[in-house]
């Protein structure tokens, strides 16, 4: 198991393709991501059908647009199953009960709640309440906000909970990241934190790593142009296994070695490091003095700093220019 869970987040990027759902799970299984995960939305599960405009209700474009762009159950059924012979677990954001239901009858790792429903109490005790990992973004919360959503979790009896830092801006500026944050949600709640990052580099992420994350949500895509929601802030999957890699390696730099000078540094220590050496012929019982030594490369016996060791002494036998010196060489 990777230390840092990476979310690969495709979304509704499908534009309601199975096929293209599939080659979503492909390339986030071939970045090396831990997880695949969609949203399942059924538009009037989270959108109201008209809107009050110019004195009259008018209807809500964005239902057709949502509709249009909507995977079939039995296609979400049929990802499941294609994940798993993947081998990434799969699984989505929900935003009602229905997508509740189906995602919980696919058996997923986890539930993930998005930042838009941080303060919807009945949907988080709803999720909370089939007992999985819950996964709850925070963007666009309060403080208060957040230990109130907490609050309706761990009530009924679920405290397998992680709590990802979000800045809901997209695509958001490193510079907007707020990652400091991240120290308050550990020291207020104490569960796992993680970033669900909405940047276009690993930057923001990299730095997540080194303040203690525990998971990272990425939003990808197969082509930025698309049309879509999330698409033009998204990786391609190129970007998406090289944000990975960057994680990854991030990751393994911060893990205490065994040893402070490892095997490929101590190859460079070898040429790099400077020893003390015979910078003439010396004859057996003469002194040597600092014009007699060179202190040259590479690394040898005896150190720069055991120059004073052998100043002074007489040599013990003859020495060859160049031969590297040794305590054994002189009286």
């Amino acid at each position: 198991m990777n230390p840092i869970h990476i979310i690969a987040e495709a979304g509704t990027n499908h534009n309601a393709s199975r096929q293209t759902a599939e080659n979503l799970i492909d390339a986030a299984a071939e970045a090396g991501a831990d997880s695949v995960k969609f949203q399942i939305i059924y538009p009037e599960g989270l959108y109201v059908p008209k809107l009050r405009q110019n004195g009259h209700f008018e209807e809500n474009a964005v239902l057709a647009t949502r509709r249009a762009g909507m995977l079939a159950d039995d296609d979400y059924r049929a990802l499941a199953s294609y994940s798993r012979q993947r081998g990434i677990p799969l699984s989505a954001s929900v935003f009602d009960r229905r997508s509740l239901e189906l995602l919980n009858e696919l058996n997923p790792p986890y539930i993930k709640i998005a930042s838009c429903d941080l303060n919807n109490s009945p949907l988080l005790k709803q999720a909370a309440e089939c007992g999985r990992k819950l996964i709850v973004s925070t963007g666009m919360a309060t403080l208060g906000e957040i230990e109130r959503a907490v609050s309706d979790i761990v009530i009924t009896g679920n405290h397998d909970l992680v709590l990802m830092h979000c800045v809901s801006v997209y695509p958001c500026q490193a510079r907007q990241m707020n990652l400091g944050f991240l120290q308050v949600l550990k020291m207020a709640f104490g569960f796992p934190i993680g970033l669900s990052d909405h940047t276009e580099s690993s930057l923001a992420a990299s730095a997540a790593v080194a303040l203690g994350v525990a998971w990272i949500e990425k939003h990808f895509t197969l082509d930025r142009k698309s049309p879509g929601f999330d698409h033009a802030y998204a990786m391609e999957p190129a970007a998406l296994q090289q944000f990975v890699q960057d994680v990854r390696d991030v990751t393994e730099a911060l893990q205490p070695a065994g040893t402070k000078v490892g095997e490929a540094e101590a190859k460079v220590k070898a040429r790099a490091r400077r020893a003390l050496y015979a910078a003439r012929d010396i004859a057996p019982g003469e002194t040597l003095n600092e014009r007699d030594i060179l202190v040259v490369r590479p690394e040898g016996p005896l150190a720069p700093n055991d120059l004073p060791r052998v100043v002074g002494r007489p040599s013990r036998r003859a020495v060859q220019q160049y031969e590297p010196l040794t305590l054994d060489l002189v009286e």
